[in-house]
């Protein structure tokens, strides 16, 4: 089973995310508030197999985020989705720039659309360990 870390600053997107995902049978999802906790959960845990990242954010913003993790190589080959309430073309702009943003998704969240990336990520991480154990 894959490891999700939604980075997400609105606890009631959180729930309906986390709800949603776990109806489509993904149980292991960490939650930050912010792109601080979510550094701070890179620096102190195993890498996620995927991150979804907020951009508007108190504290540290998404990409500030992307900014340090990439300056601290943490996880680096871990795919991120952006999910954003931001329609402005600057920031897909932007996302782009990033190695590691597979996808820019506005909100409300296309779940159906969510669950076949997360389930493509999962099936590729099974056929990993199937070839690892060979």
């Amino acid at each position: 089973m894959i490891k999700i870390l939604i980075i997400e600053d609105d606890e009631i997107t959180n729930f309906i995310s986390k709800s949603t995902l776990e109806k489509f049978g993904f149980k292991n999802i960490s939650v930050a508030l912010n792109g601080q906790e979510g550094l701070d959960f890179l620096r102190s845990n195993m890498c996620p197999d995927i991150i979804l990242l907020d951009v508007n954010m108190p504290v540290l913003d998404g990409w500030d985020f992307l900014e340090a993790k990439e300056r601290e190589n943490l996880c680096p080959n871990v795919p991120i989705i952006i999910t954003t309430s931001s329609g402005r073309p600057e920031d897909r702009i932007m996302a782009a720039t990033y190695d590691n943003v597979m996808n820019y998704m506005e909100k409300p969240i296309d779940f159906n659309a969510l669950n076949i990336i997360l389930k493509d990520i999962q099936a590729k991480k099974i056929n990993r360990t199937k070839k690892a154990s060979l």
